[in-house]
């Protein structure tokens, strides 16, 4: 296990850890979460290895192996598949003395080699990659290319493959989700549940921390406060600690007052109807939830439009594309004031085009754009970090926005934002990411637009900075369309998805877990396809073929009937669980009067939660073991 104990951490003369204590015990998976700057990547880089304590006693295993993600990726000539596989230095120093072998003709070195690689399981270690690169989003044509020709985006992607192509005894996770899309993370997040070895992991993704984690580490005050559970439950905790202090309460209860007051004015006006009903979900969940936020620096909302213009923008039979190639066709929507949209799809399928689209970054190929006169748009995307001005400050950022407002005023509205003092009068240029992304939406929310285009607005983002933006989005009076990896956000700011794919883009539904069976069910009809492919390519000896394929399904008759059973299994569990958390989501529960209930609830899901886990874990080693051996069969005619 690690320990620490009553360590002290200071960088550039300030306190970031004093007298701390945590024990990391072996495959536990803890998420480090705390505000920027208390010293999260500090602690990584302590258990890295890459600094000293200033006081106190830190210990790790000697035996055990670590693995972490690169922050650069050199413009390297060699393949993405090549790249990854140096993530595992043992096989891949194997793997040149075995090419050396073989052109020396050394039969007793090949050996010698064969019989390591056998040992380290060596053999099934680049299959472990192309699945690995798959699961990130990589395309088969994609993985042979030379990490050169890759943006840098996709080569943090290759980054985190090298990091997980190693079976470490501890893998350390610093934001893994940033450059990934919503399949990736769904992807990753099986990957990590499934996961053996220790996990630390800094994330700002709450769902993906709740879906992950079973342990909290909370750096507050110089300390790390070690919470059992996943984020939701750390928040809860912490809520209950700060619900203590009547002043956050009563920032609490105004925050309430003015969600009720919204709710009684527009629930029954249609037209509202919608709103009222999102304020009644933010409502339900800030009862519980908002004093863990109530010492947050972020205060900001968004003020009324000008105008609310019905409908603001619509497209019928649009068309859009780059040059003579088309991305999207026959687009068909229609943005009226309380539209609140998000866009599903894979990557690459044209949630990005359909943004710029609508923002007249791209013209239409063809059909009808209504855009109407009052319209007023505020768009998000991250190329705009990279447009602010480096050598300008926040607060002439926002002065050529408004040459009439006071520098008082700009102050004020820069400090809901977080940026106060000094800070509002410094130039931008060695802003962090996350401050960069504040100042454009700083600027966007000051515009008063009518419509909002959000392209992965949370890249950059804190866990505080979210929930903030969240709210206020919550509040919004005009149209959005959203696109985002981050699922907290999406579940509570949208009202309705629309999927984009296969050039299409549709109507979805209002549920984002379906898109989550949708993405298995693409997968398994993939799947299929494949092997109706690989039937097709054999009929020269059809005889042969249905003798070889009822040989196959007699072998894996076994294995199907397991995944049928845990699949039952997954759904009592999963059942008898929301049951449970729906009962402890109840505020009443937590009265004195049902600690009782309580204490027997809380010990029913500690219950149902490892069992859960160890079936899902089971399943998709399950699922993985059919789909490798489907996949062996079919291409090679064989019997894994």
């Amino acid at each position: 296990m690690i320990q620490l104990t009553e360590i002290e951490l200071l960088r550039g003369g300030k306190t970031l850890l004093k007298e701390a204590c945590a024990t990391l015990f072996p495959e536990h998976k803890v998420g480090l979460v705390g505000a920027n700057g208390c010293g999260k990547s500090t602690l990584f880089a302590l258990l890295k290895g890459e600094l000293h304590l200033d006081a106190g006693t830190f210990t790790i295993p000697k035996d055990w192996s670590m693995a972490s993600v690169k922050q650069e990726t050199p413009a390297l000539e060699i393949s993405a598949l090549d790249y990854v596989l140096q993530g595992h230095p043992e096989y891949y120093a194997c793997r040149i003395a075995l090419r050396d072998a073989e052109a020396a003709g050394d039969g007793a070195k090949q050996a010698q080699i064969h019989q390591q690689l056998e040992h380290i399981k060596g053999y099934s270690i680049e299959a472990k990659a192309g699945e690995l690169l798959h699961g990130l989003g990589f395309s088969n044509e994609q993985i042979p290319l030379p990490v050169s020709s890759f943006s840098g985006g996709w080569r943090m992607r290759l980054n985190l493959a090298q990091a997980l192509i190693r079976d470490a005894d501890l893998l350390l996770l610093d934001e893994p989700t940033n450059h990934l899309d919503l399949d990736a993370v769904y992807w990753l997040e099986r990957f990590l549940r499934a996961y053996t070895g220790t996990l630390v992991l800094i994330s700002h993704d709450r769902e993906f921390l709740d879906a992950v984690v079973d342990q909290i580490w909370h750096i507050d005050q110089h300390r790390i406060n070690v919470y059992k559970g996943h984020y939701s439950q750390f928040e809860r905790q912490k809520a209950e600690r700060m619900a203590q202090h009547q002043a956050m309460f009563e920032k609490q209860q105004a925050t309430i007052a003015h969600l009720e007051q919204f709710i009684t004015r527009f629930k029954a006006k249609a037209s509202k109807a919608k709103q009222a009903q999102s304020r009644v979900k933010a409502l339900e969940r800030m009862e519980k939830l908002a004093p863990a936020h109530a010492d947050s620096p972020f205060n900001f909302e968004f003020r009324d439009p000008d105008t609310l213009p019905n409908p603001l923008m619509s497209l019928d039979e649009a068309q859009a594309g780059y040059g003579d190639k088309t991305i999207l066709h026959k687009i068909k929507l229609n943005l009226v004031p309380g539209s609140r949209i998000a866009l599903l799809g894979r990557n690459g399928a044209g949630k990005s085009t359909l943004i710029k689209l609508l923002a007249g970054e791209l013209s239409p190929q063809a059909g009808e754009v209504f855009i109407h006169q009052g319209l007023k748009i505020g768009y998000f995307a991250q190329h705009q970090l990279e447009s602010l001005d480096a050598g300008a400050s926040a607060i002439t950022h926002l002065q050529r926005l408004d040459s009439k407002a006071s520098e008082q005023q700009l102050r004020d509205f820069l400090g809901g934002f977080a940026f106060h003092g000094d800070k509002a009068l410094e130039p931008v240029a060695p802003f962090s990411g996350g401050e960069k992304a504040r100042l454009v939406l700083a600027m966007l929310v000051y515009q008063r637009p009518n419509l909002l285009l959000l392209d992965e607005p949370t890249n950059h983002l804190d866990l505080e900075m979210r929930h903030a933006l969240v709210m206020a989005l919550q509040g919004f009076e005009g149209a959005m369309v959203t696109v985002s990896h981050d699922r907290h956000m999406l579940k509570n700011t949208a009202d309705e998805y629309y999927l984009v794919d296969n050039g299409e883009v549709t109507q979805f539904g209002y549920d984002l877990d379906a898109y989550y069976q949708w993405l298995l069910n693409q997968n398994r009809e993939a799947n299929k396809k494949d092997e109706l492919e690989d039937k097709a390519n054999s009929s020269a000896n059809r005889k042969e073929q249905k003798r070889l394929e009822a040989e196959f399904r007699k072998y894996i008759q076994p294995l199907k009937k397991s995944i049928s059973t845990l699949e039952g299994k997954l759904d009592k569990l999963s059942a008898a669980l929301a049951v449970v958390e729906n009962q402890l989501a109840d505020n009443d529960i937590y009265s004195d009067e049902n600690k009782a209930q309580l204490t027997k609830l809380l010990a029913e899901q500690a219950k149902i939660k490892p069992e859960l886990n160890d079936v899902e874990e089971s399943l998709l080693f399950a699922l993985e073991e059919l789909e490798s051996k489907e996949q062996h069969f079919a291409e090679t005619g064989e019997l894994l």
